[in-house]
């Protein structure tokens, strides 16, 4: 497959929290502020693309070969906690602001099933170390335009006149379905899907 086309399909096309709908936790619980969105697009990048190339190796190198590709899912969990607790320590001693504000989100990306996803896809896909990298990089890059642009839409709509119903999630979730069927014309203007 084109690489090109590995990585416009994963950061426009199948844009991981707006065309799959994975990742949504994350999503809806940062975007409250632009600052922390970046922050967390910047952890999810890193947690990603290590996590990307460790379980990549451990599946091709130990699980394939020795017969236990039954046990890749807890392999691949186990990989990306150890990974978000690196980026836990990393940020709490050198950006202990970021730190603070990510909060509770930070141990989520443990559980965030977008890295979770990537690395199942890049299995099944039966993407290469390269094709699994742009992957995951296109992957990220998305993740981080949907949550950016998300955080940017949430900051108008505070001051916006809304209904006192309609403030917070709700408001959230009308203003995310409009922005998923923006990206839909996507699939039509690249003819890419994965």
């Amino acid at each position: 497959m084109n690489p090109a086309k590995i990585l416009m399909g994963a950061f426009l096309v199948n844009n991981i929290i707006l065309m799959r709908f994975i990742g949504l936790c994350p999503f809806f619980g940062v975007s409250t502020s632009l600052d922390t969105s970046i922050g967390m697009s910047a952890a999810v990048l890193f947690v990603m693309m290590l996590a990307t190339w460790v379980s990549w190796l451990l599946y091709h190198v130990l699980l394939l070969p020795l017969g236990l590709v039954f046990l890749r899912t807890a392999v691949f969990i186990l990989v990306i906690a150890g990974l978000v607790q690196f980026v836990e320590m990393v940020l709490k001693k050198y950006v202990r602001g970021l730190y603070s504000s990510l909060g509770i989100y930070l141990p989520l990306i443990t559980t965030n099933c977008a890295i979770l996803g990537v690395t199942f896809l890049n299995i099944d896909y039966r993407f290469d170390l390269l094709q699994s990298t742009l992957f995951a990089v296109g992957t990220a890059l998305g993740f981080a335009l949907a949550i950016m642009l998300f955080a940017a839409i949430r900051e108008r709509l505070e001051d916006s006149p809304i209904s006192p119903s309609f403030r917070g999630y709700p408001i959230a979730f009308v203003g995310a379905s409009l922005v998923s069927l923006a990206f839909l014309g996507f699939t039509s203007l690249f003819g890419i899907s994965l």
